[in-house]
């Protein structure tokens, strides 16, 4: 069976009654994301820079599960725990404002360290 290489994803957003909160979509599965308490929104739920950085640690250890069967390789549990800094006054552009860093931390149980590196290596190509 050949897969394809192209895959889609559609996900809404809309606002609700209390200013700064969006109630989000995907799928048949429904969230609150709250902008953060610095742009005067409520923060108390996820924020979208969390959100995101979420994303990114949940493709980290699912990728590597991923590349480990697709190796052959045994492994036991990982987790990565993602960390993201904005400085709004060291930004790149003027007209957009990103993450200034992002940094991953994995960690490997019962999965020997090189192959937890050849793991990692592997998801940083994907």
């Amino acid at each position: 069976m050949t897969q394809t290489q192209i895959r889609q994803y559609q996900v809404g957003a809309r606002s609700t009654d209390v200013f700064g909160r969006v109630l989000c979509s995907v799928r048949d599965h429904h969230f609150i994301v709250d902008g953060p308490v610095q742009n005067g929104c409520p923060g108390e739920e996820v924020t979208p820079p969390e959100l995101f950085l979420s994303g990114v640690a949940a493709c980290g250890v699912e990728l590597v599960h991923v590349i480990a069967r697709e190796q052959g390789v045994t492994m036991g549990k990982v987790s990565v725990s993602a960390y993201g800094e904005l400085d709004r006054s060291k930004q790149k552009r003027a007209d957009v404002t990103v993450l200034n860093e992002v940094r991953l931390t994995f960690e490997f149980s019962e999965t020997d360290g090189a192959t937890a590196a050849q793991l990692v290596e592997g998801f940083k190509r994907r």
